[in-house]
């Protein structure tokens, strides 16, 4: 993972891209509800009310992030991770900083 989209204010865990804003995450299904924890090991951590069966936890993770950025899912892309707890989020149509406003605890 390259730093060149590093900005010093923003979390490590946000990066910049040419296609957009990435978001590294750490995720937790099976929680009661759907929110963010933390961080965990340079990753913003999330708790997602879905098991993790089916594609189902990721199928609420795009939309729990679409929800809260108050953007559509189409705009929310699974990029890597999908049978992991550690994922790669892609954002268009949203600016980092309003990114870091929502997800920050």
């Amino acid at each position: 993972m390259s730093s060149a989209g590093a900005d010093p204010k923003l979390p490590i865990w946000l990066i910049l891209s040419k296609d957009g804003i990435d978001l590294l995450l750490h995720c937790q299904p099976g929680a009661k509800v759907s929110r963010v924890v933390g961080e965990h090991d340079g990753r913003l951590k999330l708790a997602l009310n879905a098991p993790a069966v089916e594609n189902r936890a990721n199928e609420v993770l795009v939309a729990w992030i679409a929800e809260q950025l108050s953007i559509p899912r189409r705009q929310v892309e699974l990029v890597s991770g999908q049978t992991s707890r550690k994922k790669r989020i892609r954002l268009a149509g949203v600016t980092a900083q309003a990114v870091a406003a929502v997800l920050l605890v």
